[in-house]
């Protein structure tokens, strides 16, 4: 039975070495996923830009939420988006895609935000790749909180943007005090300290930490001392094996390895990102072992 527990997060550069530091609490060693969320980056305040060329992905789909700067999206699909805060970007893999992200408009502006991925159940892997762009999504209030929608449902506000297993996501805006958020007890839940430290059921948890909360609960408390902003992710626990490496996400280290070679090769799988010369970010080298499923080890 897994208990409730407080992830650390790990500095990550993005699109590189000199990329665009991140803050990553998943996935981490022995602990994959929070539903099907297998991957939570924070970045930011920060004033430097995000410089992300092309680069592919399998089996999951990309969930982008700026809460500062602007982000060009660009992708195989021919999308080409400019993504401003208040607004959700969610890129569905299918058997491959690929896509660019760069900062845009104010170059003195700062950029800050989170990105995360969903994994996608077995029915989904090779379904078509696609992409959403929602500029309005819904809003549910409480007692001392409002939290906008990006996936799934929250407080009876049902976000428009396609999933494929129970999920939910949700930016809380938190006032000072003391605040009760619902919570399906069938779901496992956790919370992201996105502008500062928050008591999350009477425990501290540091800025940039996640806490994961064990399925079982219809609500959660948190305590504030400033209005500050949360992430909250949950979802019904996600029973399937899940081979995770680089960007791509499988079922098999041969799945990886094919989609690696594949990759390399310029395979039609994952199409091409107009605008940046055929320029794209190479893969890494595997491991010299074989790759092997992630599994839930602690908590």
């Amino acid at each position: 039975m897994t208990h409730d527990l407080t992830l650390g997060a790990r500095e990550v550069p993005l699109g590189g070495l000199r990329g665009l530091t991140v803050h990553r609490t998943l996935p981490q060693k022995g602990f994959p996923t929070v539903g099907a969320w297998c991957f939570v980056d924070h970045f930011g305040p920060t004033s430097h830009p995000m410089a992300v060329l092309p680069h592919p992905h399998t089996g999951l789909q990309t969930v982008t939420w700026p809460l500062a700067g602007e982000i060009r999206h660009r992708d195989s699909l021919g999308s080409d988006v400019v993504l401003k805060p208040g607004e959700l970007n969610l890129m569905t893999s299918g058997d491959g895609v690929s896509h660019s992200e760069f900062s845009v408009g104010d170059p003195d502006a700062p950029m800050h935000g989170i990105q995360l991925w969903v994994a996608l159940p077995a029915g989904a892997l090779d379904g078509p790749a696609g992409f959403e762009h929602h500029p309005d999504l819904p809003v549910a209030e409480g007692d001392g909180w409002t939290a906008t929608v990006l996936l799934g449902e929250l407080g009876g506000a049902s976000s428009p943007a396609t999933t494929y297993t129970p999920i939910v996501g949700a930016e809380l805006s938190v006032e000072p005090g003391a605040s009760t958020i619902p919570l399906r007890p069938d779901f496992e839940h956790a919370v992201l300290a996105v502008d500062g430290p928050v008591v999350v059921d009477g425990v501290e948890v540091a800025h940039r930490e996640l806490r994961y909360l064990a399925p079982g609960r219809s609500q959660v408390g948190v305590q504030v001392p400033v209005a500050t902003t949360l992430l909250l992710i949950g979802g019904e626990p996600f029973d399937e094996e899940l081979v995770m490496w680089w960007n791509f996400i499988g079922r098999s280290h041969d799945d990886i390895v094919l989609a690696r070679d594949d990759w390399q090769a310029a395979a039609e799988r994952f199409g091409h990102v107009d605008g940046h010369d055929g320029k794209v970010i190479p893969a890494p080298p595997l491991p010299e072992v074989r790759l092997t499923p992630r599994r839930r080890s602690v908590g």
